[in-house]
């Protein structure tokens, strides 16, 4: 598999600064403001993000992360029922902006199911989404409010966000799948 780098680890970190700055800017201020990041990346973005307000307006802003995995459309839900108790994120959401922020958007279905978490932890004024990487192929009606990069991808694509709490490194590249896994999508 070969991998292009398109964002590296100074453009994330810039990438980063610049959705702070617009966080702050659409929500005039950052009362009322609140992240929370979609479990693993997206929380790891959301607390980043939060640490550059807090250095950049001296405003602490609640932040946590959400687990959307029992509220995923690919689940067998009929066995599961969500327990909003799991994403205590140890604030109220209640009539909060809540920024959503999650790594890579995709089809949708994750911000779909982060969204009913959200809901099933109160009522926010508004939720906005944040996505470092908007790669198209959409298959729900969602628009991110701030977008870090737009990158077009075929479905013989992905994107690999490396992040350094993670691997150690941090950088954004697309990756072609393997030639044969592209040969049997053809088929199909």
């Amino acid at each position: 598999m070969s991998e292009h780098i398109v964002l590296d680890a100074a453009a994330i970190g810039r990438t980063l600064t610049r959705l702070s700055h617009e966080i702050v800017e659409k929500n005039k201020g950052t009362e009322n403001v609140c992240l929370l990041g979609i479990k693993r990346r997206g929380e790891i973005v959301a607390r980043r993000i939060s640490g550059l307000i807090e250095r950049f307006y001296g405003a602490v802003i609640p932040c946590a992360g959400i687990d959307i995995g029992m509220y995923r459309d690919d689940l067998m839900s009929g066995y599961f029922v969500p327990d909003a108790a799991n994403n205590d994120p140890g604030f109220s959401v209640d009539g909060k902006n809540v920024v959503l922020c999650d790594d890579v958007l995709h089809t949708g279905r994750s911000v779909r199911a982060a969204i009913e978490a959200i809901f099933d932890l109160g009522r926010p004024a508004r939720v906005m989404l944040l996505v470092l990487c908007d790669r198209g192929g959409k298959e729900m009606p969602v628009s991110p409010d701030f977008v870090g990069k737009n990158i077009p991808t075929s479905r013989q694509e992905f994107i690999d966000v490396r992040l350094s709490e993670i691997e150690g490194e941090d950088s954004l590249g697309i990756v072609a799948a393997p030639e044969q896994e592209q040969k049997s999508e053809k088929e199909v």
